[in-house]
């Protein structure tokens, strides 16, 4: 019996180790997948609503009702993600109170994942008429998009929480963190919101917040690097990632369409 409880946890070790590797390739493979979704052309016409295979929202794009949604979603991540920003910049500082606030990040990621999964748009599943395969496998390169990193923020989230309460310790799982950055980043610069008539002002702001999540990822991953030989650039490679982030998070506070 004690042989095979060593053989299981030298099982489990592994599996600990290569985990962090699996699901950076399964991002990758999702972001891949999605591009030539993203690279859609778009316009600057008012619009005509998403079309559903047949089913249409007519004039929620660029409409009233459209924009104040979309602000709001904007402007409520925007909240989050300054918590996040605070958070690690305390944890950059390293801060010797309120260390409790180490576990803001995994509970803003969790957050954003679990509202953007349920509202991030008005007529997806599970809030809207188009159904879950109809959400997650239909035309809607943008609808996609935000339950994709829905999904992503949720499951990042989880492994940050486990890391933090030191559940799993092995240095990979630091990783995740970093690269959903990176990869939110480079999803943004191919992220359309439709036929909508502020296209192009909206076009410009995701460029320039996909160029800083991009640079925070890296910054992130160079910290995590430098953690290992020299202190001292960690923390000023840390401190740059958390600046960033609070950058990020004014930008979603102003975003407006």
């Amino acid at each position: 019996m004690i042989q095979r409880a060593l053989a299981s946890w030298t099982q489990l070790k592994v599996v600990r180790g290569w985990l962090p590797i699996v699901l950076a390739a399964v991002c990758t493979v999702v972001l891949v997948s999605a591009a030539p979704l993203y690279a859609q052309p778009g316009t600057t016409e008012p619009s005509h609503g998403h079309d559903h295979h047949g089913t249409s929202v007519s004039g929620w794009e660029g409409s009233t009702e459209g924009v104040a949604y979309s602000e709001f979603n904007h402007h409520l991540t925007g909240i989050l993600v300054l918590i996040i920003g605070l958070s690690e910049l305390r944890q950059a500082l390293a801060t010797p109170f309120w260390a409790w606030t180490r576990f803001f990040l995994p509970g803003a990621l969790l957050s954003t994942g679990f509202y953007l999964l349920i509202w991030s748009d008005h007529e997806a599943w599970p809030i809207g008429s188009l159904s879950f395969m109809g959400t997650f496998f239909g035309s809607d390169s943008e609808i996609f998009q935000h339950k994709s990193y829905a999904l992503l923020s949720l499951l990042v989230g989880v492994i940050e929480l486990f890391r933090r309460l030191g559940a799993i310790g092995h240095a990979m799982w630091v990783t995740p963190l970093p690269l959903f950055a990176v990869l939110g980043g480079l999803m943004l610069f191919g992220h359309s919101h439709g036929v909508h008539p502020a296209a192009a002002k909206i076009a410009l702001g995701h460029t320039i917040m996909g160029t800083m999540s991009v640079t925070a990822g890296s910054c992130k991953l160079l910290s995590d690097w430098f953690h290992f030989s020299t202190r001292q650039w960690s923390v000023r490679w840390e401190l740059l990632w958390a600046l960033l982030i609070l950058l990020i998070g004014v930008q979603l506070l102003l975003y407006s369409e």
